[in-house]
């Protein structure tokens, strides 16, 4: 009597539904921005990686853009929370909330690059636009007069041009730090974070401890006197 086939392990079913595809996409889409850009994101690839047929992601993502602008969604609340819990752990908020601003781009570079790239102006949604704007609701509290709460009236101009002035500021540190051009300025670049929001009178409540993680303000004058000025010949 011949012996009996070996038994085959059962073929994957590539037509599997993830009980929470949708959620489980995003998830495995930040992931992997941790390790590449967003241009670089394939459906396809995510689809293999959870286990799923492609055709399984078009359903709740017709195009790598609608992926993306779910990420981005998804980077907003993110970013919203992480300035609530700066803005609720601290004496010094608008401080705390810079340094958390900054930190937060540190940590994800890519998403933070999505999020406030072109992109998010060319796909507007409403589910980004509804995380975009909660998450500025913030930056808007930050700069209003004590007592003043958004949503509970009109916005005056000189809110919203002190809340455009700290958003530049604390933007732009972010994008110089990740592009390493603070490197220019000392040994510790972090360091000159918490100095330039002392001088830009953010800071001027700055509790002692406030930047964890984050040199303080007498490190970053310590490397600027030992390295004198920036040479003016460095390239941008």
């Amino acid at each position: 009597m011949e012996d009996a086939p070996p038994t085959l392990p059962a073929p994957i079913d590539r037509t599997y539904h993830h009980g929470d595809l949708r959620n489980a996409l995003i998830e495995a889409g930040l992931k992997a921005l941790a390790h590449q850009e967003a241009g670089e994101l394939s459906l396809r690839a995510l689809a293999r990686e959870l286990g799923v047929s492609a055709n399984a992601v078009y359903r709740h993502f017709e195009s790598k853009e609608a992926l993306l602008s779910a990420l981005a969604a998804e980077g907003f609340r993110r970013f919203a929370r992480s300035q609530a819990d700066a803005r609720n752990d601290t004496v010094s908020g608008e401080v705390a909330t810079g340094l958390a601003y900054v930190r937060f781009a540190q940590l994800n570079p890519a998403l933070f690059r999505l999020m406030f790239g072109g992109f998010v102006h060319a796909g507007q949604g409403g589910e980004l636009q509804g995380a975009a704007t909660e998450a500025f609701a913030g930056l808007l509290q930050d700069s209003m007069a004590p007592g003043q709460r958004v949503g509970e009236g009109p916005i005056d101009e000189a809110t919203l041009m002190r809340a455009l002035a700290r958003w530049s500021l604390v933007h732009g540190l972010s994008h110089l730090l990740l592009e390493g051009q603070l490197g220019l300025f000392g040994a510790d670049p972090q360091g000159l974070i918490p100095a330039v929001l002392r001088a830009s009178g953010m800071a001027s409540g700055m509790a002692s401890g406030v930047a964890s993680g984050v040199a303080q303000p007498g490190q970053a004058r310590s490397a600027k006197a030992q390295t004198g000025k920036p040479s003016r010949k460095a390239s941008s």
